[in-house]
């Protein structure tokens, strides 16, 4: 027979079942914990062994790097004509000293995505280990805490996406400028010792084309230091500094580019106006390098509560969907989406062949202006 619920056998059992389902739970809290710090302690050691593979990748880039410096610096010997050995041992050289600047070239390419995905694993650990010491810590007002904390926590990875993006697509720049220009400077320079003392005048005119490759190239290292120095938006305001790289862009190309600057920069957030500056600064350099266009315009305005730029122009356009297919290559826009997308923006590029290209951002400020 059932004890009476109000008996003292009644009442002890239902004590023990109460103290039975509080026990489950315990359990179940506790294995969370468990399971949560055994993973934060297993990617913690994961994250370490990656740290020690990346010092060992950049302990040997730093031990080719110094090779091949030391084999650019040591001059070649002169061969005679007619001597097959002393001309295959020159072209070995050669060889070896383009597979070392090719292996360099790659290492440095992995070493900066090695370097991103440890900044991964690192931020990853510290979320584990703050989840793990919430759960530990028990106290029901950290629920606000933790609300915050996931909101930082998530703002973090989305700034390190943006950073990954900014430095992938600089990377490739100056990869595929700077670093390329150099390359064949280097091999201009060697070309121009060789016939130094055959021919002086094809000599003075390959040194006249070196002249003009690394006028050009500093040009380009230029325009990267102006992109990667702190903004001029404290001494300039946003509008000065789109006026600022517009200048400094139509100096450079010596074509067309107006500004028609309606929205106040104001009704932006400090954050909100550098990411505008730095997507002016990228549309502008896309527009340099593949629009060949005749006339470029950087407009503001607001609408409908919307703080809206559009940067367009009247060049040869391109396929958006074709560029889109092949994703993390194409470092430009993916630099300008990740900069909307951290500030909350819409972000839009309408292009077609032949057609121009036209960059658009709305950034959402609310009705007090039209």
């Amino acid at each position: 027979m059932r004890d009476a619920p109000y008996t003292p056998s009644g009442m002890d059992a239902a004590r023990g079942a109460a103290e039975s389902r509080d026990s489950r739970f315990d359990e179940l809290y506790a294995e969370a914990k468990s399971a949560l710090g055994y993973g934060a302690n297993n990617l913690r050691s994961v994250t370490e062994r990656y740290r020690e593979a990346y010092r060992e990748t950049l302990g040997r880039w730093h031990h080719l790097r110094d090779e091949l410096e030391v084999t650019d610096r040591t001059p070649q010997a002169p061969t005679e004509d007619g001597d097959p050995a002393a001309a295959a041992e020159a072209g070995a050289e050669d060889a070896r000293q383009k597979a070392l600047r090719a292996e360099v070239e790659r290492l440095t390419g992995d070493l900066g995505r090695h370097q991103q995905e440890l900044s991964k694993l690192e931020l990853s650990v510290r979320s584990m280990e703050n989840s793990w010491l919430f759960l530990e810590r028990g106290d029901a007002s950290l629920v606000a805490e933790v609300a915050d904390a996931g909101l930082a926590t998530d703002f973090q990875m989305r700034i390190v996406q943006a950073q990954e993006a900014e430095r992938s697509r600089l990377a490739q720049e100056v990869h595929d400028g700077p670093a390329q220009a150099l390359s064949n400077a280097i091999f201009q320079v060697e070309y121009i010792e060789r016939v130094l003392n055959e021919d002086v005048r094809v000599a003075g005119s390959e040194l006249r084309f070196l002249r003009e490759l690394l006028r050009r190239e500093l040009g380009e290292v230029r325009t990267f230091i102006s992109q990667l120095r702190p903004p001029l938006l404290d001494e300039l305001g946003l509008d000065g500094s789109i006026m600022d790289a517009v200048e400094s862009m139509a100096a450079l190309t010596g074509a067309t580019l107006e500004t028609e600057l309606r929205a106040p920069g104001d009704d932006l957030t400090p954050t909100q106006q550098t990411a505008v500056l730095r997507i002016v600064q990228e549309a502008l350099q896309n527009v340099r390098k593949h629009a060949a266009s005749s006339h470029t315009v950087v407009s503001t305005r607001i609408v409908a509560g919307d703080w809206i730029l559009e940067v367009s122009d009247d060049g040869r356009g391109f396929d958006v969907n074709a560029v889109a297919a092949r994703g993390r290559r194409n470092f430009g826009l993916q630099f300008m989406r990740e900069r909307a997308d951290l500030i909350g923006a819409q972000f839009e590029v309408r292009s077609r062949q032949g057609g121009g290209t036209v960059v658009w951002l709305s950034i959402p400020v609310g009705e007090e202006r039209k």
